[in-house]
């Protein structure tokens, strides 16, 4: 077992998986100079590309090593940039194995880092899973701590499919013990981070710490509070998080990126398709608005949920159901429980 930050996770994950397939090989932007230096004479410049700033190409050559039987670790160096070869991502990746009917398939790895609240402005700035969620074919994951990158990276790996690693920036300095052995997460699981009978928080990525610091200080007001790791956006593990909404009979949905059609939404439809009979008051998305991220550190930090906010559409949630059964006070209107605090 290691003490390991998330990047460090990471790069094992992918340094033992170069070791033990040598089908496995890097594409990016100064890896050689850079990320992989260390180890460019182990692997030699065939399995750490260097590539032009041009994504479309070198994930577009991604693919087709991909096809021909190659397993392509594309690193990206912002989760934006995947704009740039949307194309490639998702007419060629995401749909090759369908529309050959099965004969081929695309065993691509793209590592995305999701870069916000550092002032990178906002050309750099999105969390955009939610848009790639909306491509069939791609499998996408979101791991929130070092033992989980490690082990849906791994995974991720070793699929026959194409799947984007999102990596939340705000999560690189955390640490936590990691095997050194190798092990796997299955793709698709959800993870229940802390037991409770009044409430779930259903989160993603950088927003799970935030919750389970809202589940600590709603803990210190009498509240029990349940909170899940989502882990996985496609697939997305709706199963635990509708048992789960089943036994609290309420739902916040926490998601860093804008609330327009995003992964909090998908949750808050589920719900409301599959478990509306438990619910006790309305899902509640606590996400960030639907504005560009600004330059401005004090401006963007507003932007995103925070425990305060998470646990403070909480208290709503739980005012809201007490008055939802009082016979002496109409329930508010649904509309006027705000989707966003």
């Amino acid at each position: 077992m290691a003490h390991l930050s998330y990047l460090e996770a990471a790069r094992r994950a992918v340094l033992a998986e170069m070791r033990a397939d040598p089908r496995v090989f890097l594409m990016g932007q100064d890896l050689q100079t850079l990320s992989y230096a260390d180890v460019l004479e182990e692997f030699g410049a065939e399995r750490i590309r260097n590539t032009p700033i041009s994504e479309a190409a070198f994930i577009g050559a991604g693919i087709g090593a991909a096809l021909t039987g190659m397993r392509p670790i594309v690193e990206m160096a912002c989760s934006t940039f995947l704009y740039s070869a949307m194309d490639q991502i998702a007419n060629q990746a995401a749909k090759s194995r369908y529309m050959f009917g099965g004969q081929a398939s695309v065993p691509l790895v793209i590592r995305a880092t999701v870069l916000y609240a550092a002032a990178a402005a906002a050309h750099h700035s999105d969390r955009p899973w939610g848009i790639f969620a909306q491509v069939p074919g791609l499998k996408i994951v979101a791991p929130s701590s070092p033992y989980d990158v490690k082990g849906l990276l791994t995974a991720a790996l070793r699929d026959e499919d194409p799947v984007i690693v999102f990596e939340d920036y705000t999560l690189f300095g955390e640490r936590g013990e990691v095997p050194d052995e190798d092990y796997v997460l299955p793709i698709g699981e959800a993870a229940l981070r802390r037991h409770g009978t009044d409430l779930t928080i259903a989160a993603l990525a950088g927003a799970v710490p935030r919750g389970l610091s809202a589940a600590t200080l709603l803990e210190s007001e009498g509240f029990s509070i349940e909170v899940i790791d989502l882990r996985t956006v496609v697939p997305l593990d709706r199963a635990l998080v509708i048992e789960s909404v089943t036994r609290t009979g309420r739902l916040i949905a926490v998601d860093t990126a804008p609330g327009t059609c995003s992964i909090a939404s998908e949750l808050a439809a589920t719900v409301a398709q599959e478990a509306d009979h438990a619910l006790k008051a309305p899902v509640l998305r606590v996400t960030a608005p639907d504005v560009p991220v600004p330059f401005s550190p004090d401006l963007e930090h507003l932007l995103y949920p925070t425990a305060e906010s998470i646990a403070a559409a909480a208290r709503q949630l739980m005012r809201y159901e007490r008055r939802h059964y009082s016979s002496a006070v109409v329930s508010p209107p649904v509309a006027n429980l705000s989707s966003r605090l």
